[in-house]
């Protein structure tokens, strides 16, 4: 677990507005601290995770959370709501034929402070 100072710290290194501003929305939050941790370290130990794992790893109308990027290899056949910092375009594409919905976290985070139903793939 990293403190809060320690991810401050390293907040002060990125150059991307939007994943500073979702590290200190998810900083403030016990739930989603997990998620600053992962995205305040390197951006190479951010998961990159493709529509195959999540739909091995997901049920239907679950939330599901990832740190990371989604990508768009594998199939998507179940109604989700994915939660994540990036998506591929091809990805998008076959999230949205699956009838599913893609949200960026900082919005679901500032949607739902608590996290509730929320499920974090990493």
């Amino acid at each position: 677990m990293k403190s809060k100072k320690t991810i401050e710290k390293q907040l002060k290194k990125k150059g991307n507005q939007e994943l500073v501003e979702t590290i200190i929305l998810a900083k403030k939050q016990e739930k989603w601290k997990v998620i600053a941790e992962i995205l305040s370290g390197s951006c190479k130990k951010r998961p990159a995770i493709n529509l195959e794992k999540l739909n091995k790893e997901s049920k239907e109308g679950e939330k599901i959370a990832i740190p990371g990027k989604i990508l768009s290899e594998g199939e998507l056949n179940k109604k989700i709501k994915i939660i994540g910092f990036a998506v591929s375009k091809k990805a998008l594409e076959k999230i949205k034929k699956a009838q599913s919905e893609f949200i960026l976290l900082k919005d679901e985070i500032k949607q739902n402070p608590s996290a509730s139903g929320v499920k974090i793939l990493k």
